[in-house]
């Protein structure tokens, strides 16, 4: 049954299950992981590739994002969710695929071809391609070394901290602010289909001080906290939205966001993918995300029990 296969991937998040084989085999004799997913004593568990390859059908009934959406639900109706202040950014998931594997496009016999010997040559993603996941692309982000890697962009409502949006591209230097434009038009759609007639801004970091993002935030009516990047240029956020109150409150909010990002990569699955393909890292993205909710609806309402008491 497909919740049974999304029960057992839950599971693989939440404790840390680094394959699907390991995690047959504990399901095999953890009387805990049968009773969640919903297996009986006598019940036979998955062979590893069977499980693995169903993972497709949960993709084609967009299942996890269904999970996902069920689980801000809960969070919508113990009135967790901010309705105004959100916060974006992005982080990178490193590719299940090595350097060797990008090699050119035209199959020429630079990079020893192979791939093995690229060292002194010049690679790009427009003239190479990787053989092992084509969906992935050369990237680095900050002082760090390129790698074949993905995008994953959340979206995080400022309360407390739990995460509203999450969606995963292709690498590249506008893809922060692309993903940002999409999950904040959803919002603002969404505000107007319910007739809330509500300011909602939005923090971010430098990378996010770009004029064209800070004017589309401005046409959809959303105020862009966005932290100033004045490092030999000036800032495209307003001095006035710079001055406010308001301004300085979501900067501090918005670190908050790497929370998120810090559990996947640590207890989650996020930081090198285990899967290849847009479709099938992204499932697994939203997923983390979704189980990085759980727990933190978990703490909030430890916190709540204990303030009644």
């Amino acid at each position: 049954a497909p919740q049974k296969l999304l029960r057992a991937m839950l599971l693989q998040v939440l404790y840390s299950v680094r394959s699907e084989r390991l995690l047959m085999e504990q399901v095999q004799y953890n009387l805990l992981f049968r009773w969640f997913i919903g297996l009986s004593m006598d019940d036979k568990v998955w062979v590893p590739t069977v499980f693995t390859k169903n993972r497709q059908r949960l993709i084609e009934h967009g299942a996890v994002l269904a999970f996902f959406e069920q689980v801000l639900a809960q969070a919508e109706q113990r009135n967790w969710l901010s309705k105004e202040h959100f916060s974006v950014d992005g982080t990178l998931i490193q590719a299940w695929a090595s350097h060797k594997s990008f090699v050119p496009k035209d199959g020429g016999d630079s990079d020893a071809g192979d791939g093995s010997n690229f060292r002194g040559s010049t690679r790009s993603n427009d003239s190479h391609i990787c053989r092992t996941d084509p969906d992935s692309r050369l990237y680095r982000k900050g002082n760090t070394a390129s790698q074949l890697c993905f995008m994953g962009h959340t979206l995080m409502e400022n309360r407390n901290g739990l995460i509203v949006d999450a969606v995963l591209t292709r690498a590249d230097g506008k893809a922060e602010r692309e993903a940002a434009k999409a999950m904040m038009g959803k919002v603002v759609q969404a505000r107007a289909q319910a007739n809330v007639d509500i300011r909602i801004s939005l923090g971010a970091d430098r990378s996010y001080d770009a004029r064209e993002f800070i004017e589309h935030l401005q046409g959809l009516n959303v105020q862009p906290h966005v932290a100033q990047n004045t490092s030999r240029r000036r800032s495209a956020v307003p001095e006035s939205v710079a001055q406010s109150e308001g301004y300085c409150l979501s900067l501090q909010c918005r670190k908050r966001i790497e929370q998120g990002f810090g559990w996947c990569k640590s207890i989650g699955q996020i930081r090198q993918a285990m899967v290849r393909g847009l479709k099938k890292v992204e499932q697994m993205f939203v997923l983390n995300m979704a189980a990085y909710n759980l727990v933190r609806m978990r703490s909030l309402a430890q916190v709540r029990l204990q303030g009644a008491q």
